[in-house]
């Protein structure tokens, strides 16, 4: 980035980016599996995944009302990864249902206090140049890839019995990664859409709708998020190769995120989630009836480059076009809070499918998720170029 964009602390954002996405990296693929390997049923295991999306359901709100009420973004962002890395530190004392429970309610509480407020404050420190978000995101990506293949080659080798502390050496970076960002406070734009409040902008047109299909696309994400290692283990692929396959998908989100300004300049925001949404579609169709075919599972993994890259590029500028400066983090919030309800509802409801209906069903009911999202996108959300 050049010009404007010099004084940005580029290194310093990109490397919070990177250990919060490692931790995802962590949980993503292996947190179901850990549970399996703890001997949980499908059922506890969905009921388990869902209690952190639940979680962002109700904290990201809350935290944000906090962060526009106070300004105070910086301070609850290393606030909320302290206590994140505080209350997880709890899963050595016990391994029982209700104590896991427990643990996921408490961290998700914290952790999903994050990266609402801080997107804001990235934003704040873009200014003008919000369509370079992407470039600066894709450290996070780049911390994914690395975290699922390191653990996928080290679960290969040595037990499951060492994950936990794999992921407090990772909220161990988060924490000290966010003691090295400056902070920076949104603009205020006279001419920002959505004047009067944070309920008045909610009710600007399209804004409810897209909303909603942020819910969407995350319930349709469920059978990924939940059970996609598993199920590929029940296939006969490694953890090492599983790890790579992960790793493969967020390759091309990273890809992705390097053009996604140029696409966004060309296209609306309408046209881009819309073809997210279509590519999801196809994308859960895809591996509910052919992961066992390497080649066609290579090509599911890439459209991740579209179901997550430009799918969450494009939300992200339209929550930044769509609130005022003083809204941004309760905007933020909403977006993660509406994603935590469809992917608790996804996790719930794959948890139960996947005993009952198997892969290929809980797969259709997945892609059908995100036909429905296309369909609400392509004919309520109004054109908007970046």
């Amino acid at each position: 980035m050049t010009g404007g964009a010099s004084a940005l602390p580029y290194w310093r954002l990109s490397s919070f980016y990177l250990f919060y996405f490692s931790l995802l990296g962590a949980t993503a693929p292996f947190l179901g599996l850990y549970f399996a390997h703890l001997g949980f049923s499908s059922a506890r295991i969905g009921e388990l995944l869902a209690i952190p999306m639940l979680m962002r359901c109700v904290a990201p709100n809350l935290w944000g009302w906090l962060g526009d009420r106070s300004g105070r973004r910086l301070d609850i962002v290393r606030f909320g990864a302290f206590c994140t890395l505080l209350t997880f530190s709890l899963i050595f004392v016990s391994h029982s249902y209700a104590w896991l429970a427990l643990i996921m309610a408490l961290h998700a509480f914290f952790w999903h206090a994050v990266l609402p407020q801080f997107e804001v404050i990235t934003l704040a420190h873009l200014r003008e140049q919000a369509a370079h978000y992407s470039q600066v995101r894709l450290w996070g990506s780049i911390g994914f890839i690395l975290t699922v293949i390191g653990l996928g080659k080290l679960f290969e080798l040595f037990s499951l019995d060492l994950y936990p502390w794999a992921l407090v050496f990772i909220m161990s970076g988060i924490v000290l990664s966010s003691f090295w960002v400056p902070n920076a406070t949104p603009q205020v734009r006279p001419d920002a859409a959505g004047q009067g409040g944070f309920l008045a902008q909610l009710r600007q047109p399209g804004v409810r709708a897209f909303y909603i299909c942020v819910g969407l696309m995350q319930l349709s994400h469920g059978p990924y998020y939940s059970f996609q290692t598993i199920y590929l283990e029940s296939l006969g692929y490694s953890r090492s190769l599983i790890g790579q396959l992960w790793a493969l998908g967020v390759v091309a989100e990273v890809l992705l995120f390097i053009v996604m300004a140029r696409i966004l300049a060309r296209y609306s925001v309408q046209v881009v989630l819309l073809a997210s949404f279509l590519i999801a579609a196809l994308r859960w169709l895809l591996l509910g009836n052919f992961a066992d075919q390497l080649p066609v599972l290579l090509f599911a993994q890439v459209l991740h480059a579209a179901t997550f890259g430009s799918f969450h590029a494009a939300a992200i500028h339209f929550v930044q076009r769509r609130f005022g400066a003083r809204q941004q983090g309760q905007g933020q919030a909403l977006y993660a809070a509406l994603a935590g309800t469809g992917g608790a509802l996804g996790a719930l409801y794959s948890g139960y499918s996947w005993s009952s209906l198997g892969p290929l069903w809980t797969y259709v009911i997945a892609s059908l998720a995100a036909l429905a999202a296309a369909v609400i996108i392509a004919t309520r959300l109004q054109e908007e170029r970046a």
